[in-house]
C-alpha cells in the first residue's frame, strides 16, 4: 500500500505518518517549504515539498497512491479577519480535490481520508449527537462555517466526481508530540509547568487521544465507507479535569483558582473589543469562547462498529502530553547547562 499524508508535519498528520510507517506501508509525505518537520524527521518516508496550491507537486505526490490522508487545516478560530480560514479550509481543499480527480491520480486512488471536525455535527444541549445530526448554518462562527463548507465540498466531490472520500470528524486532541504547541497543548503545558493562574470553569470539550485519532484515520482507509463521516471522540471532559490530570502527571499542584463562566464572557467581550481597536488577533474572543461553549456529547459508536476503532481513555493521553512537555523542558534545561 502506498499512502500520502498531506500536512504530515502537523500534529495529527505526523501521528498518522508514524502509524503508517510502523505498519510497514510505503509512505509519502507532503510538507510546506520551511515547515517544522521534527515530528517526522526520524522516519523513512518519501518527501515532497510544496503547499496545497502547488498543483504540480500535488499531482506528482498523489499519482500512484492508493490512499491520501488530507490533514491540512487552519484552526485559528480567533482571527479578527477570517479570510485565511476560508482560503485554506475551503478553497485550498477545493484545489486538492481537483487534483485528486485528475485521471492519472484517480486511476489508483482507493480512499481519500479527509480530516474534518466534530464541529460540523449538529450539537445541542440535552441531546447526544451522531453523524446523522446536521448542523444549522445560523449563528456559526467563521471557523466552524469554514469547516462545514469544506466537509460539504468533499461530499459534493463524492457525489459529482466519484471521489472515494471519507470525512473524519475529529474532536479536541491530546497527547505527546505536540511540537507545534497547539492551543489545547499550551493549556497542558501550562498545567504541567505549574504556570496556569486559574481554570475557566463551565467549559467542557469532547476529546480524544492523538494516537487514537490517527488510528481512526488509518482504520477508515481500510474499513470506512465512501461518502460517510465518522465521529472521532472518546468522551466529553471538563477543562478543569484536563488541567488537574496534567498537573498530577507532572507532579505539580493544580490551580486552585477558577473563574466563572460569566467572567469568561466578560473577558471574551474585552478581547473582541481590543481586537477591533488595535487590529490584532486575540485568542480569547467571543468567537473562540462560543466555539468552546458549543458543546454537547457525541456518540462515536459508528466508528467503533464499522472501523473497529478502540480508543483508550483520553485521560491516558492527557498524562502523556504532560510528560511530553516536562521532558521537553528538562531536555532544554540540560542542553543549556551543558552548553
Amino acid at each position: 500500500m502506498t499512502a500520502l499524508v498531506i500536512g504530515a508535519n502537523g500534529y495529527l498528520g505526523s501521528h498518522v505518518t508514524r502509524r503508517l510507517v510502523a505498519d510497514g506501508q510505503d509512505v509519502r509525505v507532503m510538507v510546506r517549504a520551511g515547515a517544522n518537520t521534527i515530528g517526522i524527521d526520524d522516519l523513512s518516508v518519501t518527501r515532497f515539498v510544496g503547499d496545497i496550491w502547488d498543483d504540480a507537486v500535488l499531482r506528482e505526490a498523489m499519482t500512484g497512491c492508493q490512499v491520501v490522508y488530507y490533514c491540512v487545516v487552519d484552526t485559528r478560530g480567533w482571527l479578527r479577519d477570517p479570510a485565511p480560514l476560508f482560503r485554506t479550509n475551503v478553497e485550498g481543499t477545493r484545489n486538492v480535490l481537483e487534483v485528486a480527480c485528475h485521471d492519472d491520480v484517480a486511476a489508483g486512488l482507493e480512499r481519500f481520508i479527509f480530516t474534518s471536525s466534530y464541529a460540523t455535527v449538529g450539537r445541542r444541549r440535552g441531546h447526544v449527537a451522531t453523524e446523522a445530526d446536521r448542523i444549522v448554518d445560523r449563528g456559526l462562527t467563521p471557523y466552524v462555517r469554514s469547516r462545514v463548507q469544506a466537509e460539504d465540498l468533499v461530499m459534493q466531490y463524492v457525489r459529482d466526481r466519484g471521489l472515494p472520500a471519507i470525512a473524519m470528524c475529529v474532536s479536541t486532541t491530546y497527547g505527546a508530540g505536540d511540537w507545534g504547541r497547539t492551543p489545547h497543548g499550551a493549556i497542558i503545558a501550562g498545567a504541567a509547568f505549574g504556570k496556569l493562574p486559574f481554570v475557566m470553569s463551565g467549559i467542557e470539550l469532547e476529546a480524544v487521544g492523538i494516537d487514537d485519532a490517527a488510528a481512526a484515520l488509518v482504520l477508515a482507509a481500510q474499513h470506512g465507507r465512501v461518502g460517510e463521516r465518522y465521529l472521532v471522540s472518546e468522551k466529553m471532559i471538563s477543562n478543569a479535569d484536563v488541567v488537574r490530570i496534567a498537573a498530577e502527571a507532572a507532579g505539580v499542584p493544580a490551580p486552585t483558582r477558577s473563574i466563572p463562566l460569566a467572567m469568561s464572557w466578560v473577558l471574551a467581550v474585552l478581547g473582541s473589543a481590543k481586537a477591533r481597536l488595535t487590529k490584532t488577533d486575540e485568542r480569547l474572543s467571543l468567537d473562540s469562547l462560543r466555539l468552546m461553549r458549543a458543546e454537547a456529547p457525541v456518540d462515536c459508536t459508528k466508528a467503533k462498529r464499522e472501523l473497529g476503532w478502540q480508543p483508550r481513555p483520553v485521560e491516558e493521553s492527557i498524562r502523556e502530553a504532560a510528560r511530553f512537555w516536562v521532558g521537553l523542558r528538562d531536555t532544554k534545561r540540560g542542553s543549556s547547562q551543558t552548553g
